[in-house]
């Protein structure tokens, strides 16, 4: 019922609850119903995602008459199933180097990799899609320095990532946590690469080092697929990946369902 109800006294309330499916829904190992209509769903899944109905009546009674009339009510919910998006974060960095030419660029590269790959692998995280460029770059009183500019994108899922998940149905609330950790890590490596250079001063500095300043982060969110990211459809929760309606569908870990009008469930991972 609603508020203005809930107030006030009802005599003989009866409920009914139908589902998505079109169908009255009963009590089972998911779904509960008390006998005051209040609806709990367990284990809330893509396709159990719709439009839910509530139909309530009672009976009003004139005191002097006893005269019974039948009120009736109904509601109408849209429920959809919705999950946390999995965080990966974009890096970038800077490292000096003597020219643009030779073998030593790419070793650095591959070696810095390795080092952030043993550094975050217990998380059952990995450095994917890394890249450099090099660049020669005009810097005030020091003239034209070579620089290497490396991106590489942290990611949660590993091989053997699941084996982290404990079981769990919902797992990004571990990938998140493991993936928030490695953030930290390679936050911490790069912050004392700084620190060495600029505290000892008697140190002589090696011609390929990290350049001060230059670590650069942004978060990247992406969706399981049969979920996506809809600010106009799902306001009260902009950030968050909620399953594709019927029409559209998400194959991949996009941020947004596509169109397909062939689709006619929830969560669709493809359009056919």
């Amino acid at each position: 019922m609603d508020f203005k109800l809930a107030e006030k006294e009802t005599v003989d309330p009866t409920y009914l609850w139908v589902g998505p499916n079109e169908k009255p829904l009963t009590g089972s190992n998911r779904i509960n119903i008390t006998n005051t209509g209040k609806l709990t769903v367990k284990d809330f899944l893509e396709p159990l995602s719709g439009l839910y109905t509530c139909s309530f009546s009672y009976k009003t009674i004139k005191a002097e008459t006893q005269e019974e009339k039948v009120v009736k009510q109904r509601y109408d919910f849209m429920i959809f199933a919705y999950r946390e998006p999995d965080y990966s974060y974009q890096m970038a960095v800077r490292f000096t180097t003597k020219s643009c030419v030779g073998k030593y660029n790419d070793l650095l590269f591959r070696v810095l990799k390795k080092i952030l790959d043993n550094l975050i692998f217990d998380l059952s995280c990995h450095i994917i899609e890394p890249s450099y460029k090099c660049h020669f770059v005009k810097v005030p009183k020091h003239g034209l320095i070579h620089e290497l500019f490396i991106a590489f994108q942290v990611n949660p899922f590993a091989p053997g990532w699941k084996g982290t998940c404990n079981e769990s149905i919902d797992c990004e609330d571990t990938t998140n946590h493991n993936i928030l950790q490695a953030r930290d890590r390679i936050e911490e490596f790069f912050r004392s690469q700084a620190y060495i250079f600029n505290h000892d001063l008697n140190k002589t500095l090696p011609a390929m080092h990290f350049v001060d300043h230059s670590f650069q982060i942004v978060r990247m969110d992406s969706c399981r697929p049969g979920f996506g990211k809809n600010e106009g459809l799902h306001s009260n929760c902009a950030t968050c990946c909620v399953v594709c309606s019927p029409g559209t569908f998400s194959p991949d870990v996009d941020v947004t369902c596509q169109t397909c009008i062939s689709v006619q469930i929830y969560g669709a991972k493809s359009c056919q």
